[in-house]
């Protein structure tokens, strides 16, 4: 079967290569700020699963020609914190103003999941849902926030921090799934990918 991953994240990528499954990488050119706004009174888990069903299913009709029988795999997350729900900051003062924001506290990290089963070209079977993981942060020193922002990783991901690179000293612990904070939460995909037909154990590859 052939799998696609409708995302550019080279750490959701790692997750499933790691866990067995070597899929195809499709980007989606998303205008993720206008399909949000046009749900503003939606629950955070409802938002980040309408981002990845719109990825899932742009990606699911640019590849119906070339593998009409694909599985199309999509994800977003954002970091739900103080009421708000963001995304990257995308600059450095941002990624400031929300570390100082979440240093010592802790905030919650939603990704939505849309698992899309294609036959003869045309989307079969759908599966949506989120998974939700608490994360609890640290308080980094004034040096050591100058430092990590000057990585440039936190600008570049969901919430301003990674569990997996460099922000990983800087969280305390969490509260649920890790692979979630990674950005693909596995036990649930393994439930969505059961949803459309798939046992997660035929898409193993040995290489």
């Amino acid at each position: 079967m052939h799998v696609v991953l409708a995302s550019a994240s080279p750490a959701r990528l790692a997750v499933l290569r790691a866990a067995g499954i070597r899929p195809h990488v499709e980007v989606a050119d998303l205008d993720e700020e206008a399909l949000l706004a046009a749900m503003p009174d939606a629950a955070p888990g409802e938002k980040v699963t309408a981002l990845a069903a719109a990825k899932a299913t742009t990606i699911a009709r640019r590849i119906a020609g070339s593998h009409p029988d694909a599985l199309v795999i999509g994800c977003d997350s954002m970091l739900h914190i103080d009421g708000a729900l963001v995304g990257k900051p995308g600059d450095v003062d941002t990624a400031r103003q929300r570390w100082k924001a979440m240093a010592g506290g802790s905030g919650e990290l939603v990704t939505g999941h849309a698992v899309l089963r294609m036959a003869d070209g045309e989307i079969d079977r759908v599966a949506e849902g989120h998974a939700l993981t608490v994360v609890r942060f640290a308080t980094p020193t004034d040096a050591e926030l100058d430092a990590y922002l000057g990585t440039g990783e936190p600008l570049v991901v969901a919430g301003s921090f990674t569990l997996d690179g460099l922000g990983g000293w800087f969280v305390e612990g969490i509260d649920g799934d890790p692979s979630n904070v990674i950005g693909i939460s596995l036990p649930l995909t393994r439930r969505l990918l059961a949803g459309v037909g798939v046992t997660v154990t035929d898409l193993w590859r040995q290489d």
